[in-house]
């Protein structure tokens, strides 16, 4: 191996380090901290930045004629190094909450690739004027941009008010994001792209590369100013320019594709790679143009972050390596071509499967789609992989074949591969890697496009109601009235918890289509009592269903938990046909369904009355199982009550998934819960007044969810807003108040999510709070049982008569698992009550507090003048405290809610107190 292939192999081993990074939190981002962040950040800080700086330096000295001396090359070194260095304290920085660390990485980041775009315009200025000379000052000026993208980064790490953050992170993405990398990409492309191509380059190019150049740069000086001082419309402006410049430029790539056609992985990846970009840029113009406010346009962007880093940044890094990696390393005609081969495998099956399973990504549709979809995606970008390992191996066996390749295509081509491979074949290049054609191509594409169908189709199979699909069937609306052959359609909206309209009136005997439309925040649907539904309907989606031919009153509802009791109910009507028919209709659906007099709230199996739920099951309460003298099972094990003390980090970034878990309430007694983080209570989070928190709600339930922080205060409009399915939200606010505070979903109706497990707690601790020997946090709740791993009856929530009451979700668990302490420890015990219905009266059967800090204040402390105590800590619903006591023996002493019903439904639990010894262990 050379000493220059080898360099190459060393120079770009960072690259593949990140790339394998991204992969590794791709798979486990669930339970890895800060993974939206880790994502984009190890993609492109990580890889990206480190091929830009070696791949540009490369190009430079191609296009300038320059001869790299060892001199130069350990000055590039020492900036690898540090740069590597810098990105990886970075990450450390932000993972671990640690602004000094982020500071140091963020300042050597830019200090790196400063001086490489410094070194390069060095270069250029001692280079004799060459013809692409302009490809190299879009590098200067990409480079000279990254510090002030690293500067804004880490001043959002330090924590902003919700105002300016948003500001700071769209000002951040463009320096970084359009500037250091779209300009690279772009200045690259004028030559890379023909020479991928192997064909002419446009006569025009150099001249749109200049005018590209200063249309990147205005565009993105205005709209970056304009994000930090101005409206987003007139951001728009500034992106429109941008954008501009981004089109001047491809319009001679696309002559050049004109001439000869992409056909291998590299061309077409970086051929969808600028439609993902143009795409996303358009759609990003779009959505400033009509954001009245920051607020409204930070609640949209997110729609293009995905397109922009996986579409665009990834899928071109991978596009530019799979050409430029054979071409470096050289070896020989048969060697490149031969590790080309390798890189070149299933071409036309990846591109499919990844750009295919990004538009899946990208459109509405279930859940399940989207994950499915992103999982294709990452199979077809981590291909690369063990590909470039087949490629490293096969180009060792192939250096022992010789071949005589022909002549390059032009100039522009020759400069652009690299003068090791000119100078390995005697100024020729090897022979081109042969396109994947005819039936081969077509096969592989329809295998992808069968893949997608499948990911599509199984998603949909698998969640059909987060579609909007559901049963059709028309049975039972007739009753006995003769048809009349005419079809009437009428238009239904779903807004504000209502059917618009809810009264509907039908010739008898009309054939009845319903086209249902959700303009609501979250997901509704519309059931009928004669069996029929729409299926789940997303947030600005339609759906089109047949109630057949109407000749007896129906009546409708949906059974989204909550909302036919908040009074989403329909009815239908027939008019105009015989009173008898219509009154046989009515009898003979009363005797078919049960409903005798009640009339027609809904058929068998359908019926939403007390001791029902709205899952449509009919079965009973689960409330008839309970006995709360029972003990767990032997796999039990008691909800954490042990607090941790607050950590030293000030900006604390949490990742909160909505998911959908039967649970276990009490012995024998299980719920279908929504649940923050997998439990009920939800996670909970401890900082410091000042703290900032920055919380990503992920919604991988079945219905719309939000998330209301009582710890932060501020506009509730955006962050609070209910998200679908699939979607994600980012919450930001700064902790100035300290307490317990409460967490809940905000999503109607409040008291239903609640009830089913939405809800947690944030600690913020007193300034100057002294440390104590054990501190437990208790979250007093109640569960209205609907049956057996059922959801929350909602009408006997309405009643705020609930069949248990817990401290952390469970009842009476620490009777079964006591919670430990010592004779003369100081224990201090946190308490709120998260209801939705019930307050609490905290009290220790034979334990006096000395400290009681309540709703942001201490009601008594220790050696107060009236030698005072207290025996509770009364709380109402959503308040939240603090009390500390010591035991003053050993013994058990049982801990309640004094509304002595509410100890007695489960909200009881014991402390066992022994004496303190030397071995330090629990008794």
């Amino acid at each position: 191996m050379t000493d220059r292939s080898a360099w190459h192999l060393r120079a770009n081993a960072p690259v593949v380090g990140w790339l394998v990074a991204t992969v590794v939190v791709a798979v486990g981002h669930r339970w890895i901290p800060a993974s939206p962040w880790l994502l984009v950040h190890l993609l492109l800080l990580g890889a990206v930045t480190n091929a830009i700086c070696v791949w540009s330096q490369h190009f430079t000295d191609a296009l300038l004629s320059r001869r790299v001396t060892p001199a130069s090359r350990r000055w590039q070194v020492a900036r690898l190094v540090l740069l590597n260095v810098a990105v990886a304290a970075t990450v450390a920085g932000m993972v671990t909450a640690t602004w000094v660390v982020t500071l140091v990485g963020a300042v050597g980041v830019g200090v790196a690739v400063a001086a490489h775009g410094t070194a390069l315009w060095l270069q250029s200025r001692r280079a004799l004027t060459a013809r692409f000379a302009i490809c190299v000052g879009f590098y200067v000026a990409a480079a000279w941009l990254l510090p002030f993208g690293a500067g804004l980064g880490a001043t959002l790490a330090r924590g902003l008010d919700e105002g300016w953050h948003t500001r700071v992170v769209l000002a951040h993405a463009g320096f970084n994001l359009l500037g250091f990398v779209g300009l690279t990409v772009m200045g690259t492309l004028v030559t890379l792209w023909p020479t991928m191509l192997r064909t002419k380059m446009a006569d025009d190019a150099p001249r749109a590369a200049r005018t590209t150049l200063v249309l990147m740069l205005v565009g993105l000086a205005g709209g970056v100013a304009a994000v930090l001082a101005s409206a987003p419309p007139v951001a728009a402006v500034g992106l429109a320019t941008y954008l501009a410049g981004v089109l001047v430029s491809v319009r001679p790539l696309v002559t050049a594709a004109r001439r000869r056609p992409p056909a291998t992985f590299a061309t077409w990846s970086a051929a969808c790679a600028l439609v993902w970009l143009v795409g996303s840029l358009a759609t990003l113009v779009g959505v400033l143009a009509l954001s009245g406010t920051w607020a409204e346009a930070a609640a949209r962007v997110g729609i293009v972050t995905v397109p922009l880093v996986a579409g665009f940044a990834a899928q071109i890094l991978l596009g530019a390596l799979t050409y430029l990696v054979p071409v470096v390393l050289g070896g020989g005609p048969a060697a490149v071509r031969s590790t080309a081969a390798v890189l070149e495998r299933g071409a036309v099956l990846r591109v499919v499967l990844f750009d295919g399973a990004l538009v899946l990504f990208v459109l509405p549709a279930p859940s399940l789609v989207h994950v499915l979809a992103s999982l294709v995606a990452l199979a077809a970008l981590v291909a690369f992989l063990p590909l470039l390992v087949g490629a490293l191996r096969a180009r060792r066996r192939a250096r022992r074949t010789p071949s005589v390749p022909p002549a390059p295509d032009d100039v522009a081509a020759a400069h652009a591969l690299g003068r090791e491979t000119r100078e390995r074949s005697g100024g020729r290049q090897a022979p081109p890697v042969e396109a994947v054609t005819g039936p081969r191509r077509k096969g592989l594409a329809v295998a992808a496009l069968s893949v997608l169908l499948l990911v599509a189709a199984g998603g949909v199979a698998l969640d059909p109601a987060a579609l909007g699909t559901g049963a059709t069937s028309a049975a039972g609306a007739s009753g006995t009235v003769a048809a009349t052959g005419r079809t009437t359609t009428v238009e239904v909206e779903a807004a504000d918890m209502r059917f618009v309209p809810s009264e509907i009136e039908v010739p008898a005997g009309d054939r009845l289509v319903l086209v249902v439309t959700n303009t609501d925040t979250t997901v509704h649907d519309l059931a009928l009592d004669t069996g029929q539904t729409s299926g789940r309907i997303a947030p600005g989606k339609t759906e089109t269903f047949e109630v057949g031919v109407v000749g007896r009153s129906i009546d409708g509802w949906c059974t989204v938990v909550g909302h036919r009791q908040m009074g989403m109910v329909l009815s239908i009507e027939p008019t105009g046909g015989s009173a008898d028919a219509t009154s046989l209709a009515d009898e003979e659906t009363e005797t078919a369904t049960g409903s005798g007099s009640a009339g027609h709230d809904g058929m068998a199996g359908m019926d939403h009355g007390a001791g029902g739920s709205d899952d449509g099951s009919g079965a009973a309460s689960a409330a008839t199982d309970l006995d709360f003298m029972a003990t767990p099972g032997d796999d039990f094990t008691a909800h954490p009550a042990e607090l941790a003390p607050a950590s030293a980090e000030t900006v604390h970034r949490v990742r909160l998934p909505v998911s959908e878990l039967v649970t276990e309430v009490a012995p024998g007694v299980t719920q279908k819960l929504w649940t923050f983080g997998g439990s009920a209570p939800g996670p909970t989070l401890r900082g410091k007044v000042g703290d900032r928190f920055e919380i990503t709600l992920v919604n991988d339930g079945t219905i719309g969810h939000s998330i209301d922080f009582h710890a932060g205060a501020l506009a509730p409009d955006g962050p609070m807003r209910t998200i679908a399915p699939g979607e994600e939200l980012t919450y930001t606010f700064t902790a100035t108040m300290s307490g317990v505070w409460m967490y809940h979903c905000s999503t109607m109706p409040m008291s239903a999510h609640i009830a089913n497990g939405m809800f947690g707690a944030v600690v913020i601790d007193p300034p100057g709070l002294a440390p104590v020997d054990r501190e437990y946090l208790l979250v007093q709740s109640e569960y209205y049982l609907g049956p057996q791993g059922g959801e929350v009856d909602v009408d006997r929530l309405a009643t705020g008569d609930p069949d248990v009451v817990a401290f952390n979700g469970y009842a009476n668990q620490y009777d079964a698992e006591p919670l430990p302490a010592r004779v003369g420890e100081r224990v201090r015990v946190w308490v709120l009550a998260a209801g939705p219905n019930r307050g609490t009266s905290f009290h220790v059967v034979g334990g006096q507090f000395d400290t009681v800090f309540s709703e942001g204040a201490y009601r008594l402390r220790p050696g107060n003048a009236e030698a005072g105590g207290s025996q509770v800590l009364g709380l109402a619903v959503a308040q939240g405290g603090f009390v500390e006591m010591t035991f003053p023996e050993a013994g058990r002493y049982p801990f309640v809610s004094h509304a002595m019903i509410d100890a007695e439904r489960g909200a009881h639990g014991t402390f066992a107190v022994t004496e303190a010894d030397a071995s330090g262990e629990d008794g």
